[in-house]
């Protein structure tokens, strides 16, 4: 097989950044495909190629040039991901990996298929199917697009008949019914896979959401360390049983009595994973560099605990102030994505806090006062 020299990523936002800026420094030259001109990928990659994901003669354009092909989100167009794979271009992960991944419902009944739980669910595609979920799962329950949710959009918890309808009605679009479990907390996994079938895992990691969008990440999970093991054993599962080439990301609930439920699947690095930048030998940036590029993985060991922290827009301006009183703490590391608006809630960059010892309360709310000493302004 021919050596990989050139890369190319579909998709030009901070996770294909952050892939880039490792995969340079391993000397492979990198071209990114994104509509935006400027993408945050785009700023530290060779080169750019100014294109909507659906323009089939600019992702040709980027097979013609690259040894190998991945993506930095999954939402693309599947359609070119099958093209290039036509022209025998090889792209990692699949687009047998995409098929699942990008639509809920194939996603959960994947999951149960290999053995691994979820919450009740239902396709919802039609108001007879709707009432029958409702009927035979109950509430109270979530509807979620089956395509192209993420961040909390394109979902609405609801909790009777006539709110379900509502949603419905707004949704205009195939859905999956899940039942709401009371929880005890969310996990992730990053794990990363090669071509000839060897997965690495990292640490268990906890996660804090806010109305669907990641704001914080503790490096290992408080949990216990038979479900921590489990999530790992599962996460192997899926791999294989997608047969995922690279870094991917599977999320789980954990309810109330410690039943552990897969949430999501994501096949790329995930933004519960920015914290091995800097507390691991081997990012999950640089595991994925090597799956596609045949290179040998890397087993993760965590050089320090860590507290991820994200850092979202607030619509009151593009510059981030704060960041010498942040940086006054020599155990956090800032990473800014280069996007050029600070729009409300948009993902504009993380800092990481390295943690001596176990993750504990006094630790948590160090990171929140460090937090808080950002700000946005024009």
């Amino acid at each position: 097989m021919k050596s990989v020299e050139t890369i190319g990523v579909i998709g030009g936002g901070q996770l294909g950044r952050m892939f880039a800026l490792d995969a340079k420094r391993m000397g492979y030259y990198v071209i990114t495909l994104d509509p935006q001109e400027h993408s945050p990928c785009g700023q530290v990659a060779d080169e750019q190629i100014v294109a909507a994901y659906s323009d089939l003669d600019a992702i040709v354009d980027l097979g013609r040039r690259s040894d190998v092909i991945t993506y930095e989100f999954e939402n693309i167009d599947i359609a070119s991901v099958r093209h290039l794979e036509a022209l025998r271009h090889r792209v990692s992960p699949s687009s047998g990996v995409l098929e699942v991944t990008q639509n809920r419902l194939r996603e959960k009944e994947f999951a149960n298929s290999a053995g691994i739980p979820t919450t009740r669910f239902a396709a919802v595609h039609t108001t007879a199917e709707l009432s029958e979920a409702a009927r035979t799962i109950g509430f109270p329950a979530i509807l979620k697009l089956a395509h192209g949710g993420y961040d909390g959009k394109g979902q609405w918890p609801v909790a009777s008949q006539a709110e379900a309808e509502q949603a419905f009605a707004a949704a205009g679009a195939e859905l999956i019914f899940e039942r709401r479990v009371p929880l005890a907390g969310e996990i992730s996994v990053i794990a990363t896979r090669n071509a000839g079938g060897e997965i690495v895992t990292y640490p268990v990691a906890e996660n804090a959401h806010d109305r669907g969008i990641l704001t914080q990440t503790i490096a290992p999970a408080r949990v216990d360390a038979n479900l921590a093991q489990r999530a790992q054993e599962y996460a192997k599962r899926v791999g294989q049983g997608l047969r995922i080439v690279g870094t991917y990301c599977v999320e789980f609930f954990i309810s109330q009595n410690s039943e552990l439920l897969l949430n999501e699947i994501a096949p790329r690095p995930h933004n519960s994973g920015h914290y091995t930048i800097d507390v691991t030998p081997c990012s999950q940036y640089e595991q994925h560099v090597r799956a596609i590029c045949d290179l040998p993985l890397s087993p993760p060991r965590l050089l320090s605990n860590a507290i991820m922290m994200n850092v979202l827009g607030t619509g009151t301006g593009d510059h981030l102030a704060g960041v010498a009183d942040l940086l006054g703490d020599p155990s956090i590391v800032l990473h800014v994505y280069g996007k050029r608006h600070a729009v409300a809630r948009r993902k504009m960059g993380h800092f990481t806090m390295l943690v001596d010892g176990p993750v504990d309360e006094d630790a948590i709310e160090r990171a929140h006062r460090a937090h808080a000493k950002l700000h946005w302004q024009s």
